[in-house]
């Protein structure tokens, strides 16, 4: 490759006006993404010197080979459109903030019939309701068996909750009033889910009518001489008191606001928030950042505000946001975060009294946890650093290997085989890339083998074929006729031409491991061979003596014990196992609880559904009597009878 001048846009072409460029790398992969007021003005700082650049920057500039761009009529389509390419194409230059520990939140499982509340932790996901994020998950239990005298809502585990509903009895909760046992029946689900809106509503910071409300039964009862309800209501109350005294008071009763700190140096940065709402800390979280290029502390702030936003619900978004500096453009970013919150969002820096002490107090917490992360990554990046170049030596590879791909194989004596590829980028897992599959072979773990490295790499000879590039390696430059913009006739092997997205067995690896012995690397070996892919290692990682397999050797590679590869290659082949299973079991689970049913005639999938959902399993199923299964929608007595036939192995 020429580096940037060999696809540096030609004079003149590039506009004026405010839009967003994305840089491709040689596999068509978009590997940058940035907005400008000024297309030209922004993108010729590129070219114009490159020695001048922010190192990551220049690393970016050599990775690419082609740049293109879209242009747009105001600054808030520029982030819009900047926020949702990021998103979509997950650029590895691009900053990316991740969380500093996992969190663990208050959330409510609302999608549900009879929601629950427990601790969650990890990605948010669709009809659960989040509260905090918390520093310790013994804080929410602490709130929540306070709160739970007042709203006594659901806490069990979906096994618990059906048990006890078939059984016909609460559990402990249940008998000391801190759950109003829908499972029994002593309260409908409309009942149910109005203790489940109180009970948001209250974390949500609406306190005061509640404890007004209580005040108001407790006088009632006293005045109507209900003495023993009156003290109920009073310890409701101090439940109350406790858990909103367990939430430091900071500012005015009615601020909602988020506040933001940020730490940095020349190559990476920490952001910690403090969540406040009707005056309360709520929660606290922290993220940290590498560093792409020179960026402003205003452009870093800009940055965290559509990712930590983008995809928050509208009542997720404070009424003011307080930043240490104010984003480049600040009234583009208020526009679009008070669209997504449906009112405006005011984003403003603090200059005195409590809001500025509360931010000096978040700027010390940014502070230590920069710190705390450079003592950690510190040894990260070297282990992972010398754990390739140890593997590339070990193997005898010409270049370490970036890219892994592990395969695995897992079944129940010959019965649902599948199989998994888990990927490594860096030395780190990249679970968006892993892929399952459904073995056919039934003939062993070697020809399992076989068939799935042989399904991987077809597909990828297939998208290489459908993109024109599987004879050629060579991309074709931008100079190759005078009237060609940027970015046209060039090949994109691994990227959908219609939608811009990669393929899903775009990329080759640099290393294939396979678990197991000689055999299973040999078997992995030839399916490469006759397919022509000769640029692909490969080698076994049997688990025995933890030796590996070279195809074709008599011997194995012997890693010391205490070796940065070993370990690698452990980890790898141990996630690549730990997919496997889950998609057996899985797969197994499903087969079991249907199988049985499958042999009833007139029986289908909805039906059999309902089944299962009433009794819970097919073993529960083959307990229960005819007139028990006429018991559930749509099943008549003749189909029960046959039912009951057909479980007991008898001819329906």
């Amino acid at each position: 490759m020429g580096g940037p001048a060999s696809f540096r846009p030609k004079p003149g072409s590039i506009p004026e006006s405010p839009g967003v460029y994305r840089f491709k790398d040689a596999g068509g992969r978009v590997v940058y993404v940035g907005k400008a007021k000024s297309l030209r003005q922004r993108l010729n700082s590129y070219f114009a010197d490159f020695a001048s650049l922010h190192p990551r920057t220049q690393t970016m500039l050599t990775t690419a080979v082609d740049v293109d761009w879209t242009v747009v009529g105001t600054e808030v389509e520029a982030l819009q459109l900047e926020y949702s390419w990021i998103k979509e194409y997950d650029p590895r230059f691009n900053v990316k903030y991740r969380d500093d520990k996992s969190y663990p939140y208050l959330a409510v499982t609302m999608g549900e019939e009879f929601p629950r509340v427990q601790v969650l932790r990890g990605a948010k996901r669709k009809g659960i309701r989040y509260f905090g994020p918390y520093s310790h998950a013994w804080a929410i239990r602490e709130t929540v068996d306070l709160l739970l005298r007042v709203f006594p809502i659901r806490s069990c585990s979906t096994g618990v909750f059906r048990r006890a509903a078939q059984v016909g009895r609460p559990c402990l909760l249940g008998y000391i009033d801190k759950c109003s046992a829908p499972c029994v029946g002593r309260v409908t689900a409309e009942e149910h889910r109005k203790l489940a809106d109180d009970f948001c509503e209250f974390m949500a910071g609406n306190t005061g009518r509640f404890v007004k409300r209580l005040e108001r039964e407790m006088r009632e009862a006293a005045a109507a001489q209900e003495y023993e309800r009156a003290a109920r209501l009073r310890d409701d109350i101090g439940a109350l008191q406790r858990a909103m005294e367990k939430q430091a008071v900071v500012l005015g009763d009615n601020t909602d606001c988020d506040v933001i700190a940020l730490a940095e140096d020349p190559l990476e940065a920490a952001v910690q928030v403090f969540y406040v709402r009707d005056g309360r800390i709520r929660g606290q979280r922290g993220w940290v950042v590498d560093k792409v290029e020179e960026a402003t502390p205003g452009e870093l702030v800009e940055q965290f505000l559509l990712q930590m936003y983008g995809d928050a619900a509208a009542e997720a978004l404070p009424r003011e946001v307080l930043v240490p500096v104010l984003p480049p453009d600040t009234e583009a970013v208020s526009e679009l975060l008070g669209e997504h919150r449906g009112a405006r969002v005011e984003i403003r820096v603090p200059q005195r009294g409590d809001k500025r002490s509360l931010m000096e107090t978040v700027e010390r917490n940014a502070v230590e946890s920069l710190k705390q992360h450079k003592l950690r990554r510190a040894g990260d990046l070297t282990a992972r650093s010398r754990a390739l170049q140890e593997v590339a030596d070990a193997l005898g590879l010409d270049q370490v290997p970036l890219r892994i791909e592990c395969y695995d194989v897992s079944h129940l004596q010959g019965t649902d085989v599948v199989a998994s590829m888990v990927v490594f980028e860096d030395g780190l897992a990249r679970k968006s890339e892993y892929r399952r599959f459904s073995v056919r072979s039934t003939e062993g773990d070697v020809a399992s083998i076989y068939e799935v490295i042989s399904r991987r790499f077809k597909r990828y000879l297939e998208e290489r074929s459908a993109t024109g590039d599987l004879d050629a390696d060579a991309m074709a430059g931008p100079d190759e006729g005078p009237d060609e913009g940027p970015g046209e006739g060039l090949r994109t092997p691994g990227v959908d031409p219609e939608t811009g997205k990669p393929r899903k067995f775009a990329y080759p690896p640099n290393l294939v491991v396979v678990d197991g012995g000689p055999a299973q690397a040999a078997a992995a070996r030839r399916a490469l061979d006759e397919l022509g892919v000769d640029d692909v290692a490969v080698c076994g990682l049997a688990k025995r003596l933890e030796e590996v397999w070279l195809p074709g050797e008599d011997l194995p590679v012997i890693l010391a014990r205490s070796s940065e590869a070993l370990y690698l290659l452990q980890r790898v082949r141990d996630e690549a196992h730990r997919f496997a299973i889950t998609y057996h079991r899985s797969k197994r689970s499903k087969s079991v609880k249907e199988s049985a049913l499958d042999e009833v005639p007139g029986l289908g999938p909805a039906r059999r559904q309902a089944l299962i959902k009433h009794f819970g399993s097919v073993r529960r199923l083959q307990e229960a009597t005819a007139a028990q299964i006429c018991e559930v929608p749509g099943i008549g007595p003749s189909t029960a009878e046959t039912i009951v036939s057909v479980l007991k192995g008898q001819n329906p």
